[in-house]
C-alpha cells in the first residue's frame, strides 16, 4: 500500500492533479483506491463523480462529532480507534468501481480533538491497508499535517504556481512535516497550469526538490469542472492527462504490465 498526497497552495491544481492520478492508475489496473479528500472545501469530490450527501454519506469530521462529542466514544464500549472505524465503513465511505472516497469535512464543534484525531489516524491508517494506493487531497493551509491523518507518506506532490508565496509554501511545509515527525519517502515539485516550465530549474535550485514538470493546460478539463463532470471519463488523449501520466511514469509509476506491453 502506498499513500500519496498533493499539497499546495489554494486553487494550483492539487484536486485536479489527484483525480488525474487516480484515472491514471484505474486505468492501468493498480486498484483498489482510496481517495482522501482532505479539503474542507470538498472539491476531489466533484472532480470524481462523487456527491457524498446525495449518497447519504457523512464526512469524517461528522462521524467524529458523533462518536465523541455526542456518544460519549471515549468512555465506553469499544476503544475510539475501533469505534471510529466501524463508524466510517458504515456511514462514511463511498465504494466506486475501482475507487472508494471518504471526506474529512470541517472542524466546527469546540473541544479537545487530542483523542479524536488520535482516534481517527488509527481509523484510516487500518482503513487503508485494503487497498492498494491512497491519495489524499489536501487543503492549502497546513492542518492537516498537525492533525497527522497519516503518520506517512510515500511521496508527497506539491503544486505550484508562479508566485513567491508558493515557494515560501513549499519551505512551510516541509519544516511542519519535519517537525510532527511524519514519516516520508520523497517530496516532488510539480507546476499547475498557470506555472512555466521554465521555473522548474529555479525552483529545484531554491528548494532543493525535484521538479517533476506541470500539468498542461486543458480547455476540457475547464468545461468538465464547469459542467460538474467527472474528470475520470476524460478522454486519454487529454493533454492534462497525457502530461500527469507521464510526471507520474517519470518518479516509476509505471506498472509491470505496462514495461512489457507499452502503449
Amino acid at each position: 500500500m502506498k499513500i500519496l498526497a498533493s499539497m499546495g497552495r489554494g486553487g494550483v491544481g492539487k484536486s485536479t492533479f489527484i483525480a488525474l492520478v487516480a484515472k491514471y492508475l484505474i486505468e492501468v489496473g493498480e486498484t483498489p483506491l482510496l481517495l482522501v479528500d482532505a479539503d474542507p472545501d470538498q472539491c476531489l469530490g466533484y472532480m470524481v463523480g462523487v456527491d457524498m450527501e446525495a449518497e447519504g454519506k457523512k464526512t469524517i469530521t461528522d462521524l467524529v462529532i458523533e462518536t465523541f462529542f455526542e456518544a460519549g466514544g471515549t468512555l465506553y464500549g469499544a476503544p475510539p480507534s475501533e469505534r471510529m472505524e466501524s463508524a466510517i465503513w458504515e456511514e462514511g465511505i463511498y465504494e466506486g468501481e475501482g475507487f472508494d472516497f471518504i471526506a474529512i469535512g470541517t472542524k466546527y464543534t469546540e473541544g479537545c480533538y487530542c483523542t479524536p484525531d488520535a482516534a481517527l489516524k488509527g481509523a484510516i491508517e487500518r482503513i487503508a491497508r485494503n487497498y492498494k494506493y491512497v491519495l489524499i487531497d489536501s487543503p492549502a493551509g497546513l492542518e492537516q499535517l498537525n492533525r497527522r491523518i497519516s503518520s506517512r507518506f510515500d511521496d508527497i506532490f506539491e503544486l505550484l504556481d508562479p508566485s513567491k508565496k508558493a515557494f515560501e509554501h513549499v519551505k512551510r511545509a516541509v519544516k511542519v512535516i519535519e517537525g510532527v515527525r511524519i514519516e516520508y519517502g520523497h517530496i516532488y515539485l510539480v507546476g499547475g497550469y498557470e506555472f512555466p516550465d521554465e521555473l522548474g530549474r529555479k525552483a529545484e535550485e531554491e528548494l532543493g526538490l525535484r521538479y517533476l514538470g506541470k500539468i498542461a493546460y486543458d480547455e476540457l478539463v475547464r468545461r468538465f469542472v464547469l459542467e460538474g463532470r467527472s474528470l475520470l471519463e476524460l478522454p486519454n488523449d487529454s493533454p492534462a492527462y497525457r502530461s500527469v501520466v507521464a510526471i507520474m511514469e517519470r518518479v516509476g509509476y509505471v506498472p509491470f504490465k505496462r514495461l512489457l506491453f507499452p502503449g
